[in-house]
C-alpha cells in the first residue's frame, strides 16, 4: 500500500516533469499502460500456474500450493521497477527549483533533444512568482471556498473508483465462479478483460494528445454506463 501509494502520484509526476511538452500528455498515459499491463501479466501468470498445477489450491513446485508462487512471481515487477529507478536521473524541475541549474543541465542534455539553457529558462519562467505549495491553495482567496478544479480533479477519482473496476479485477475469480464459471473458465475471464484493458489503454495513448482529454473521457463514460446497465 505504501509503495503503490507513493509511486501512484511520484510516477506521474516525474514523467510530467522530464516529458517534453508536446509528448506530456501521451508519456504521462505510459503509467496507465503499465498499470494495465502488470494487470495482464499477473492474471496470465495467474491462470498459467493453476493450469499447470490443476487448480490455485493444488501443490505445485517444491511441494508448495500454486497461490503462493502466484503471489511469489509478482515479486519480479517491483525488483525491476527498483533497478530502473537506481538509473533514472532526478527532475529537472527540481534541481532548478533547488538552484542546482548546473545538474539540471545536464539532465535535459540526456533526456531531451532541445536546447537545455532555453528549457531552463523556461522552468524558470513557470517557477517565477510561485509560492511554496501549501493547503491554503486549494481555496478561492484565502476563503473558505475550495477552487471548483480541485472539486473535478477529486469527483473524478473518486466516480472512477465506484464505478467497480477495482473488484472486478482483485475478485474477478470469485465474481465469476459465483456466476456459474468453473475456476480455470474464471481465470480465463480474467486475462480477456486484462487484455480489453490494455488494448483501451492503447487507444487512449494514441488518441489523447490528437482528439483531447474531455471527448475520451465523454465516450469511455459512456461506455461504462451501457456495460454496467446490460450487466
Amino acid at each position: 500500500g505504501l509503495g503503490i501509494g507513493a509511486a501512484s502520484v511520484l510516477a506521474p509526476a516525474y514523467i510530467a516533469e522530464v516529458a517534453p511538452a508536446a509528448l506530456r500528455g501521451r508519456l504521462a498515459t505510459l503509467q496507465q499502460l503499465a498499470i494495465v499491463l502488470g494487470l495482464f501479466a499477473a492474471f496470465l501468470s495467474n491462470y498459467l500456474i493453476a493450469d499447470l498445477a490443476g487448480s490455485a489450491q493444488a501443490v505445485l513446485w517444491l511441494d508448495i500450493a500454486a497461490w503462493r508462487w502466484m503471489f511469489w512471481v509478482e515479486l519480479i515487477p517491483p525488483l525491476l521497477f527498483l533497478f530502473g529507478v537506481l538509473f533514472i536521473p532526478e527532475s529537472p524541475r527540481y534541481l532548478v527549483a533547488q538552484g542546482l541549474t548546473t545538474r539540471a543541465e545536464q539532465v535535459f542534455k540526456r533526456v531531451s533533444d532541445m536546447d537545455a539553457k532555453q528549457q531552463i529558462t523556461e522552468v524558470k519562467r513557470s517557477l517565477h512568482g510561485t509560492s511554496k505549495p501549501s493547503i491554503a491553495d486549494l481555496f478561492i482567496d484565502n476563503s473558505k471556498k475550495i477552487h471548483p478544479i480541485v472539486w473535478v480533479g477529486v469527483a473524478l477519482s473518486v466516480f472512477q473508483q465506484f464505478v467497480g473496476i477495482n473488484v472486478v479485477f482483485y475478485y474477478g475469480v470469485e465474481l465469476w465462479q459465483a456466476a456459474g464459471f468453473d475456476e480455470s473458465q474464471s481465470l480465463q475471464i480474467n486475462v480477456l478483460t486484462g487484455t480489453i484493458n490494455v488494448l483501451s489503454t492503447l487507444i487512449a495513448i494514441a488518441l489523447v494528445d490528437k482528439i483531447g482529454r474531455k471527448p475520451l473521457l465523454l465516450v469511455g463514460s459512456v461506455g461504462m454506463f451501457v456495460s454496467l446497465s446490460a450487466l
